[in-house]
């Protein structure tokens, strides 16, 4: 992978004050879900130095009054508060514990600071929140996990959400996708940082690819963001759902909602976050999908019971959302299916038996390290836990060396 030195030293020339690019600063909040908490402390906050691994230095800073309680009925201890961030080159904000609640003042200010004085600002599947809440997306691409994409854009407005990235790069401001995005992300930081090598090892180490190709769009499904149920153009969108057997477009989508194809594409995009032509391919290529898994139909005739115009049509979209052909997808589905079993993941088929090729630019160059991590204590806590906001882990696949689901500043 190509290391841009300019801009890391343009990245480093920013940073202010005591900030170190090696030290990375991990702000958790109460209530958010465990999985997420402990990516970036196994990235960042483990000695991996005798695989290679050059060492971060990390501190885990509590963004309100303690004991934090998260998933499980744990209780966090966090060694160091929010004045701890002053001293970090890399902030990451691996989750929050409601998409609907504001961040607390005090951390929204840090995160700011931070920015302001030239730290890289990170957000793992709903951290977004936290970084849009504080106005460090606004007028940036971001994504975060596909569920959450249509209200982070709807409370969001400023914000380029885009729910098909596993993770987006902007520079000195990245995102990611949920759960299992979460390590994508902090594995193409250390990429960043320190080289194809250094991340690989890691890879090894945490046993999972280097890289994953795709998106999202594999792991979407049909339901509709639950802010959409009141709206009038819920009942436009249900039937759209309904009918994508049929040979429609988004003119007369717009037409059943007795809006202008202007004002449609608007009002679509804030209450789901994607664009409605980009929503309506997606749905007929999740329904081939389904009749590819589930029937004997033939491409062609998939392409048909899909609203496809032709089966060219089919597998071209097919073809860029998935990495594969219907016919292959096929193939691959039955050849792994287990006998009496549950079905194995169609994603590690796929990602096991179809190359998919390219490679994506660095945003910075290496940057050395040579501090050990804080510690962090849990406890259990009586009492229930508490409901998990983020998503299930996505199934990891192994894979070729293959064009991440990430989009980043060119």
């Amino acid at each position: 992978m190509s290391q841009d030195s300019a801009t890391a030293t343009e990245a480093s020339r920013k940073l202010t004050g005591r900030r170190r690019r090696e030290v990375v600063a991990v702000l958790l909040f109460s209530g958010g879900p465990i999985f997420e908490s402990s990516i970036p402390l196994s990235v960042f906050g483990i000695d991996r130095q005798d695989a290679g691994v050059p060492r971060y230095r990390l501190l885990v800073c509590g963004g309100e009054e303690g004991p934090l309680r998260t998933t499980g009925g744990l209780e966090l201890s966090a060694p160091y508060g929010l004045e701890a961030i002053s001293r970090a080159g890399t902030v990451v904000v691996p989750a929050w514990r409601s998409i609907t609640s504001p961040p607390p003042a005090e951390a929204l200010d840090a995160l700011r600071r931070a920015h302001e004085e030239g730290a890289r600002i990170v957000g793992l599947c709903t951290g977004a929140f936290v970084l849009a809440a504080a106005g460090l997306l606004d007028g940036r691409p971001a994504t975060t996990h596909w569920m959450y994409a249509p209200t982070l854009a709807k409370r969001y407005p400023s914000v380029h959400v885009d729910p098909r990235e596993l993770f987006v790069d902007d520079g000195d401001v990245l995102t990611s996708a949920g759960t299992a995005a979460g390590i994508d992300l902090c594995l193409h930081i250390v990429r960043t940082d320190h080289g194809t090598e250094a991340a690989g090892a890691l890879a090894r180490r945490l046993v999972v690819p280097p890289r994953r190709s795709g998106g999202q769009e594999r792991y979407l499904d049909r339901s509709l963001p639950e802010e959409i149920g009141s709206d009038p153009l819920a009942e436009v969108v249900a039937w759209a759902l309904e009918h994508l057997h049929e040979q429609f477009d988004v003119e007369t989508l717009a037409a059943r909602a007795y809006m202008s194809r202007r004002t449609f594409d608007r009002r679509f995009r804030s209450l789901t976050g994607s664009a409605p032509l980009q929503w309506l391919i997606t749905q007929r290529v999740l329904q081939a999908q389904r009749l590819l898994e589930t029937s004997d139909y033939s491409v062609d005739e998939v392409a048909g019971r899909c609203g496809f115009r032709s089966p060219v049509a089919l597998r071209g979209h097919f073809r860029r959302q998935l990495g594969s052909s219907p016919a292959a997808y096929r193939a691959a589905y039955r050849a792994r299916r287990p006998q009496g079993g549950a079905l194995e993941s169609v994603a590690t088929v796929l990602e096991t038996s179809v190359p998919v090729q390219g490679t994506g630019p660095s945003r910075r160059a290496a940057a050395a390290s040579s501090h050990g991590p804080s510690p962090v204590t849990a406890t259990a806590a009586p009492g229930g836990a508490v409901d998990r906001l983020g998503p299930g882990p996505e199934a990891y696949a192994t894979g070729r060396p293959a064009l991440p689901g990430q989009r980043s500043a060119p």
